[in-house]
């Protein structure tokens, strides 16, 4: 097996700076890509700090006690965040999700989900609103979260045995209160839960049928996300990689699956649905879905920006760069400057990472600058 190595950089890298044009153009809500693609999600990273230290996203060995994260002048502020939601929303936003690192190390974070709440689409519908967590702190903030407009909550959660999942979160935090914050938000009313778990081959891969065992018929979604090359420091390789498809075997050995249709366009998971015993899908028994970020592409239809902790904006997961924003918003620029300035930027935007690289041998990656980190732009 090869060496890992594990580079000892900073998770951050220098951002371009966002420019006004001359001419400034009204948002129509209807912005598109190189590639034609609408821009309808932003994931919004509240924070650079985690408790967990899981070795796909942030290793001991990286983000030790000397780590220098972001102080909290640099972070943007809530009202910063919910002025350039706004614009994001007038260009066509209609789903924002909040991440991290771990979102609910923020301080007041309900503040920031009561003003996101308070958005509307330009033809007048509610946002979608979302938060992803490790639910560490989830079972005493769930009701003050839903209070406060959010619809829904993803969580992180990498296998049932307890020994596995202490050694992923390499912090020894029990299983069971990951599962306890899970009941809290389907107790507050919280709908339409979905779980994550990333998925190492030789690591956790044998918790895929305990996980769809548990969850299965409860209304939480679990989703399978591939091991991905996000970043410098995780030692990424392809040999951990489990393909989706050797996923899917693995459940339909013990577990009648149908595949479903996409939900909406650019939907990242593909859906499986657990069967009856006339061959049917039964929604009463729910459903699990597969993101396949390595050996399937989804770059064709990926509609998704993602905004930093301090206000860079990122077109892809695995960009090496983004636009500082930031900046501008702090220089005093009005509303139609920033939503000007954010338009050209998507309106270039040319990346495909994913689908390049399946086009490339095993190991091989598409040459570009070192990628940023996942902890600092959210999965």
């Amino acid at each position: 097996m090869a060496e890992r190595v594990i580079p000892l950089v900073d998770a951050r890298v220098a951002s371009r700076p966002a420019v006004v044009p001359s001419l400034l153009q009204a948002p129509t809500g209807l912005l598109q890509d190189h590639w034609g693609r609408p821009l309808h999600d932003l994931r919004i990273s509240v924070t650079d700090r985690c408790n967990f230290r899981c070795n796909y996203c942030m290793p001991k060995e990286v983000f030790d006690k000397d780590y220098p994260y972001l102080p909290h002048s640099s972070l943007l502020s809530f009202e910063e965040i919910t002025r350039l939601a706004t614009l994001f929303v007038a260009h066509g936003v209609r789903k924002i999700r909040l991440t991290g690192g771990e979102p609910l190390l923020r301080k007041n974070i309900e503040t920031l989900i009561a003003q996101l709440a308070q958005l509307k689409t330009p033809d007048g519908q509610p946002l979608e609103l979302t938060l992803t967590t490790n639910a560490t702190l989830l079972a005493r903030k769930a009701q003050a979260l839903k209070d406060a407009g959010l619809n829904r909550v993803t969580v992180s959660l990498d296998g049932l045995d307890d020994a596995v999942f202490r050694r992923m979160n390499d912090v020894d935090f029990p299983v069971a209160d990951v599962l306890a914050g899970i009941e809290a938000a389907q107790a507050a009313g919280l709908t339409g839960l979905k779980v994550n778990m990333v998925v190492k081959r030789g690591t956790n891969d044998d918790q895929i049928l305990p996980m769809a065992r548990y969850f299965r018929g409860t209304g939480v979604t679990l989703r399978f996300i591939e091991y991905m090359d996000v970043g410098a420091t995780n030692g990424w390789r392809m040999d951990e990689v489990l393909p989706s498809d050797e996923v899917i075997a693995r459940l339909r050995a013990e577990l009648p699956l149908l595949p479903l249709a996409p939900r909406t366009v650019g939907e990242t998971a593909t859906r499986w649905g657990y069967a009856d015993a006339s061959g049917k899908h039964d929604p009463a028994l729910g459903e699990v879905g597969c993101i396949s970020s390595v050996t399937q592409a989804f770059c064709g239809d990926c509609n998704r920006a993602r905004l930093s902790t301090e206000g860079q904006l990122y077109l892809c997961l695995f960009a090496s760069q983004g636009w500082d924003l930031r900046s501008l918003l702090r220089s005093g620029a009005s509303d139609a400057e920033l939503a000007a300035a954010i338009a050209p930027i998507w309106q270039q935007r040319d990346d495909r990472y994913s689908q390049l690289r399946s086009e490339m041998p095993p190991d091989a990656a598409p040459a570009q600058g070192r990628r940023i980190e996942m902890s600092y732009i959210g999965g």
